[in-house]
């Protein structure tokens, strides 16, 4: 019998580079639309461990994590873009930096 040529130790390491490519944008970069999308792969960074980890244990306790996080960042993702949008209305750019609407 042939080895599968992914274990779940290859989607498990493969998840955390994704998770510190996502960890490394926000903490770099500086436009809100970048640091959105970084948000969006550590979560689908930890979807990806979460079904690893599932498919290896053989139940389905990680996809239905799987199912409520997506149901999170979908809603995050409205609720986000929605804000970024309003940002940019009153101060027409999307860096963070130069974003103070909370400032006094």
């Amino acid at each position: 019998m042939m080895e599968p040529l992914a274990t779940p130790a290859h989607y498990l390491v493969l998840s955390a580079i994704i998770f510190c490519i996502g960890a490394l944008g926000m903490v770099v970069r500086r436009n809100l639309i970048v640091m959105f999308m970084s948000v969006e792969l550590m979560l689908n960074a930890a979807n990806l461990a979460f079904i690893a980890l599932a498919n290896r244990l053989g139940n389905m306790d990680g996809q239905t994590i799987v199912f409520f996080v997506m149901t999170v960042a979908a809603a995050e993702a409205a609720i986000g873009l929605a804000v970024i949008l309003a940002l940019f209305r009153n101060k027409p750019t999307v860096q963070a930096d130069e974003i103070g609407l909370l400032k006094w």
